[in-house]
């Protein structure tokens, strides 16, 4: 079963890389197939294999030659690895789906947003739908269907004002963090943030010193909101453990 989940999120991971590329240019995802963006020669199926095709052709298009980008890989690995840890934290169940699905989802919105310093309104809409139906399909009540509305009031309304405050917030980061409310509740929205900011203040602080940006560089806050989601979705229950023993004694 491992191996079964290694190898779907690596087939997965390949289509993200369409998502990523074809997306911010309005492109169908769907059609036309796979080709080369450079010669646009339609791949076969030996050029989908994920990891392995990249390797095979020595990172260059079987048919021009031209250098394939390194994030192709990278998207293919990090999609399957994050779906091996899902199921073995949660097994095949609902949480599993779910948090793959999310997890994916963020991938595609960290690369295009590092790339291009946009959330496509797209994922966005896509990640409330997607948090509409499970919420619906999983323990829907009242109170459930208030959690979701009140964490996205919350996740939202706090990047909101640090957007109308500062100005350094995009209005793609206020819908995401709006979305992982809705999807989360308003307890864990507030971990997420939290974490958010911490994780990028410590990576901000790192490629500064390392000179690989300056301090008048942008530098894409949609990567960090997925870092933190994927923290909390491993670890939140020991975060919240380890943050009561400290407060409390």
């Amino acid at each position: 079963m491992i191996y079964l989940i290694l190898t779907i999120g690596l087939l997965i991971g390949s289509f993200l890389n369409v998502c990523i590329y074809r997306i911010p240019e309005n492109e169908s995802i769907a059609y036309p197939p796979s080709h080369c963006p450079k010669c646009n020669t339609s791949l076969k199926s030996l050029d989908l294999i994920p990891i392995f095709s990249y390797l095979f052709n020595k990172g260059k298009c079987r048919y021009c030659r031209e250098p394939i980008a390194l994030q192709y890989p990278i998207v293919e690995l990090l999609n399957g690895i994050i779906y091996l840890l899902l199921y073995l934290k949660y097994g095949i169940t609902i949480h599993f789906i779910k948090y793959a699905i999310l997890a994916s989802l963020l991938i595609v919105i960290s690369f295009i947003d590092y790339k291009l310093q946009i959330i496509p309104d797209e994922c966005n809409l896509f990640g409330l739908i997607v948090s509409g139906i499970f919420l619906i399909c999983s323990n829907f009540s009242f109170a459930s269907l208030t959690d979701a509305f009140v964490g996205l009031l919350v996740g939202g309304g706090i990047f909101l004002l640090i957007a109308l405050i500062t100005g350094a917030m995009g209005g793609g980061d206020i819908k995401l963090i709006g979305v992982l409310g809705f999807f989360f509740g308003w307890k864990h929205i507030l971990l997420i943030t939290l974490l958010s900011f911490v994780i990028g203040a410590i990576i901000s602080i790192c490629l500064l010193i390392s000179k690989l940006k300056g301090r008048k560089d942008a530098i894409a806050f949609g990567p960090f909101i997925a870092i933190a989601t994927l923290v909390t979705i491993f670890y939140k229950a020991e975060i919240i453990d380890w943050y009561l023993t400290l407060v409390i004694g």
